[in-house]
């Protein structure tokens, strides 16, 4: 069994208090009291020190989940055990958390919150690790972030791509039907000048008759 850590938490509802846990004795239940009335509603995590001991909440959705520890502990453990805690809390007790009375919940949480103490102050590295891989998971985000932008940067370009190659097809489209018009206006071309040359031959065949056999008197 590791070095007690971790000496008392609570959870609660805006400032009042639904469940808590604790082996010791003295008054840092009370400053913890105190300070959960000045912390800001907002989604957020705040730590604060006093005489070699942190006061660690971390604020969701209305419920402040709270964890008092030697300073020695450092961040990690603190913030790990409220993870823990603000998952299981708001899984098992989300809805009765909405309407239960100050310490309502104490009966039937009192021994859970013991119960995640007690595996954080016992696997202080395996916390440290989860800690590590979450941290390393926020990085991972930022960066997937910036590359999800820069592939949006591409997709614009690819979009303009997409324009030009448009244009382009609209173009060849064009040229194809400028190439059968002029086609058919050639043929009609071509069809002109075979009947001229046509008839041409026709009418020197028509006077060379005459020529030969005046009034057709040959016949």
């Amino acid at each position: 069994m590791g070095q007690q850590t971790l000496i008392y938490s609570f959870v609660a509802r805006g400032t009042v208090i639904l469940a808590e846990y604790t082996a010791f004795t003295g008054n840092f239940n009370a400053v913890a009291a105190q300070c959960l009335q000045k912390l800001p509603s907002s989604n957020n995590r705040f730590t604060y020190n006093c005489d070699g001991h942190t006061f660690n909440y971390l604020v969701e959705n209305g419920v402040t989940y709270c964890v008092v520890a030697i300073e020695s502990a450092g961040k990690q453990i603190p913030m790990a055990f409220l993870e823990r805690v603000k998952e299981d809390f708001s899984k098992k007790y989300g809805a009765k958390a909405a309407t239960a009375s100050a310490n309502g919940l104490n009966r039937e949480y009192k021994s859970k919150l013991k119960e995640h103490m007690q595996f954080c102050i016992d696997h202080p590295e395996e916390i440290n690790k989860i800690a590590k891989v979450k941290a390393q998971v926020s990085e991972v985000k930022g960066v997937m972030m910036e590359n999800i932008e820069k592939v949006l940067e591409r997709g614009e370009k690819i979009e303009l791509l997409v324009d030009k190659t448009d244009n382009l097809r609209s173009q060849a489209q064009d040229f194809r039907q400028q190439g059968t018009k002029l086609k058919r206006k050639m043929w009609v071309d071509n069809m002109k000048i075979k009947l001229a040359v046509f008839g041409i031959i026709a009418l020197l065949i028509l006077l060379i008759i005459l020529s030969i056999c005046p009034g057709f008197r040959c016949f």
